[in-house]
């Protein structure tokens, strides 16, 4: 718990401002995602936007990673290299994940889309993914376990048949990329650290249709994909755990109030 860093009344809003950034331009971006379009595109354009707002792409240069976005296609759970070859086709499903840095503060948020029409099994997989997120929201609060997090996305995910990526977690974020605390997606009841008002990190639960191992593309070193070819799913915000509850910093849409 010590390494945890409990933020000021000014750091939260710094954080906030970015978080806020952040959502917008998956906002922005969802009228260009189709058939026919490249990643690549995609990623200019919320580059292009995150810049215009005084902001940076936090991932540029972050242990190398080229570009100003993570965009994972279908299988792909996390950390997709988008490039001007990489054309979306009817029926993919894609994640976009932004981090912004605003004034020193880092925001991090990612959603699903689909392209043109997806199948039934697409749509219920980002469905649950979706639902998984919310589930380990509301488990936020202080005094209670960061393991509660993963432990209602676990039993949910498994109850609908699916299963969740444990070689990744969420994090801390707001000051650094990546702070304490780990947030695991799938844990035991009332482990981990206990959560303190003041505390931000991310909650970014990643869903898989089949088996829930990853492995990570050797060409690129960071596209990491479903062992198995099946699809994946993720949502992630970033939350702050205030004095009786939680705010959503990165929700634009209203959907948390």
């Amino acid at each position: 718990m010590s390494d945890i860093i409990i933020k000021t009344p000014e750091q939260i809003e710094g954080i906030r401002k970015s978080s806020q950034l952040a959502g917008q331009s998956l906002v922005m971006i969802e009228e260009f995602v189709k058939p026919g379009v490249s990643t690549g595109f995609l990623n200019d354009k919320i580059e292009e936007f995150v810049r215009s707002h005084g902001a940076i792409p936090a991932t540029i240069g972050y242990n190398g990673y080229p570009k100003a976005t993570c965009i994972s296609i279908n299988e792909v759970v996390c950390h997709g290299i988008p490039g001007k070859d990489q054309i979306l086709k009817d029926g993919d499903i894609l994640n976009i994940d932004v981090t912004t840095i605003l004034n020193g503060y880092y925001g991090d948020t990612s959603r699903m889309y689909a392209a043109g029409e997806i199948s039934d099994k697409a749509r219920r997989l980002i469905d649950t993914a979706k639902h998984c997120l919310n589930l380990g929201i509301q488990q936020v609060r202080p005094g209670n376990y960061i393991g509660n997090i993963g432990f209602v996305i676990g039993r949910y995910a498994k109850a609908q048949k699916y299963s969740v990526v444990y070689e990744f977690c969420g994090h801390g974020v707001g000051l650094e990329f990546h702070e304490a605390p780990q947030v695991d997606h799938i844990a035991r009841k009332n482990t981990g650290d206990i959560m303190q008002a003041g505390m931000t990190f991310t909650i970014e639960p990643m869903i898989n249709e089949g088996r829930a191992s990853t492995r990570v593309d050797k060409a690129d070193g960071w596209t990491a994909r479903t062992s198995d070819g099946k699809l994946s799913a993720q949502f992630e915000h970033t939350i702050l755990v205030t004095t009786d509850g939680y705010e959503v910093l990165s929700d634009v849409l209203g959907e948390y109030k």
